[in-house]
């Protein structure tokens, strides 16, 4: 019996997203850019905000935890870095696939 192509690719989607795959990239910039905590941006300059969001989640599938807190750290770092920052600090837990992220420039990094 042969398997459709939309059944395979439902299989092998399946299985990455049970391996805890990224399907996030961190861009050139925003591998410039470091997630920290508020202790350590005393003497930066807050530059804004950004919340960020995974998208397109399979039906009846639950990815990770960590897969989730990673992909929206590397989402964050590529967004921190056009808004021209280099440092991020969470403001938020995640909630629906969302995180909110300060974005801040700090002289010493």
């Amino acid at each position: 019996m042969a398997l459709s192509k939309m059944k395979i690719a439902f299989i092998l989607l399946f299985g990455l997203q049970l391996t805890g795959c990224s399907w996030v990239k961190l861009t050139s910039a925003g591998k410039n850019v470091y997630i920290s905590n508020a202790a350590a941006i005393a003497s930066c300059k807050k530059l804004g905000s950004t919340t960020v969001a995974l998208q397109g989640a399979m039906p009846g599938i639950k990815p990770k935890q960590k897969t989730v807190e990673k992909e929206l750290g590397t989402l964050a770092r590529n967004s921190g870095a056009s808004m021209g920052g280099n440092t991020i600090v969470p403001t938020s837990e995640i909630k629906n696939g969302e995180k909110s992220f300060d974005v801040y420039n700090c002289a010493s990094i």
